[in-house]
């Protein structure tokens, strides 16, 4: 709409039709952008920020979950199973001792592998008062694994894990698993996997020296 006298637009009084913006409205709109670019920019550096944290928190190594344990340093689990022969084995009754607790199956062949090692490990310590060895069977029969450890002369105590609470207590993913146990009840040390005797050797002397 146009005024009779002069011609000129009546909605945009400092401009012809075809000129430039008035300065007054290009400061203001200005004034506008300025804000949306800083925040624009701080949302940005907060984000890459948080990128960085998690690159130094997360593994780059996709092995490592699954070969660690996130009970090495705390209290050991309670547990309370019995024997093959029906003794009581419990993580109170262990109290006091440097323990191996050994998660471990007839059918399961790095179990099978890693029965010699477990033989001479516990043939060197079986005499020491302050060592106990339980092996806790995992996902298998009772009426197999005793057959099996009667069949390999396994002497060192064996207990079935039949509702599995045990296992599910120490967070096991498979077979073998092995912990050890230091006399004040903390777990010195886990091996996810076939452990050798110097392996379990080295376990039975953290878990000493944790006290």
């Amino acid at each position: 709409m146009r005024s009779a006298e002069s011609g000129n637009d009546v909605n945009g009084p400092d401009a012809g039709p075809s000129g430039p913006p008035a300065a007054g409205g290009a400061e203001r709109r200005g004034k506008l952008q300025h804000p949306a670019r800083w925040v624009a920019l701080t949302v940005a550096v907060v984000v890459a920020a948080f990128g960085v944290v998690l690159a130094t928190q997360v593994s780059t190594d996709p092995t490592a979950a699954a070969t660690r344990s996130q009970l090495v340093g705390k209290p050991v689990p309670d547990f309370a199973l019995r024997t093959f022969d029906g003794r009581s084995v419990s993580s109170t009754s262990l109290a006091g001792k440097a323990v191996i607790v050994n998660f471990w199956n007839s059918w399961c062949t790095p179990c099978q592998n890693e029965l010699s090692a477990l033989k001479s490990f516990y043939a060197e310590h079986a005499g020491e008062p302050d060592f106990a060895m339980v092996g806790i069977v995992r996902d298998d029969t009772t009426q197999a694994a005793q057959g099996y450890s009667i069949a390999e002369d396994m002497k060192w105590l064996l207990t079935p894990d039949q509702s599995g609470d045990a296992s599910l207590a120490f967070g096991t993913r498979g077979q073998p698993e092995t912990y050890a146990i230091s006399p004040s009840g903390v777990v010195a040390g886990a091996v996810i996997g076939p452990a050798s005797a110097g392996t379990l050797n080295g376990m039975l002397a953290a878990a000493r020296a944790q006290g």
